[in-house]
C-alpha cells in the first residue's frame, strides 16, 4: 500500500521552512502532494498558478513530490486522492492551537485521514510567508529565507507594484 500524504498550504510564497517540512514528509511517505489552497482570510501576492509554478520549481529535485491545487475542503480533496495523511508544519505553540482546531474539524469530516505534525527546524521557527513578503516589499534581503527563484519572483512583483 502506498502511503500518500497531502501537505496543504497557501504557500504565498514558499519559504525554506515549507521546503524543510516537505522534504522531511517525503522521507516518511511514499508520495507527498503539495496542495495549494486559497485561504479566504488572506489576500495573496501570487496567483494560484504562480504559486504552483514556484512550488514545482523548488520541489523538482524531490522525486516523490507532486504539486496540485484545490479550491474546496481539504478532506474532500484527501478523499478524492485517497490520501492516508495530512502533514502540517508547526513553528511554535501558537501554531498548535490553530492547527488543533483545524485537525479536529478535519477529523469530523473524514476520520480515515490522520494528521501528522512536523516541528520546523529551529532555524526556520520565526519564518512565515507574510514576514518574507514584508521584508521583500521594502527591498530587504530574503536570500536566506526563500529559494532564489522565489526571491526573483518577489523582486519582480514588488518592482511592478512600485510603478
Amino acid at each position: 500500500m502506498n502511503r500518500l500524504a497531502i501537505c496543504p498550504g497557501s504557500f504565498d510564497p514558499i519559504t525554506f521552512g515549507h521546503l524543510d517540512i516537505i522534504q522531511r514528509a517525503a522521507n516518511v511517505f511514499d508520495h507527498v502532494i503539495v496542495a495549494v489552497f486559497n485561504n479566504q482570510s488572506k489576500s495573496p501576492l501570487f496567483s494560484v498558478d504562480e504559486r504552483i509554478e514556484l512550488l514545482k520549481a523548488t520541489t523538482a529535485s524531490i522525486p516523490n513530490v507532486s504539486v496540485d491545487s484545490h479550491s474546496g475542503l481539504l478532506m474532500d480533496y484527501a478523499r478524492e486522492k485517497q490520501a492516508q495523511a495530512i502533514v502540517r508544519g508547526l513553528r511554535a505553540v501558537s501554531d498548535f492551537e490553530y492547527e488543533l482546531q483545524i485537525t479536529s474539524m478535519n477529523r469530523k469530516l473524514n476520520e480515515d485521514v490522520e494528521t501528522f505534525f512536523i516541528m520546523t527546524n529551529n532555524q526556520y521557527s520565526f519564518l512565515s510567508s507574510s514576514m518574507v513578503k514584508e521584508v521583500a516589499k521594502y527591498k530587504g534581503n530574503v536570500s536566506d529565507l526563500v529559494p532564489s527563484v522565489v526571491e526573483d519572483a518577489l523582486k519582480e512583483k514588488f518592482k511592478l507594484s512600485d510603478n
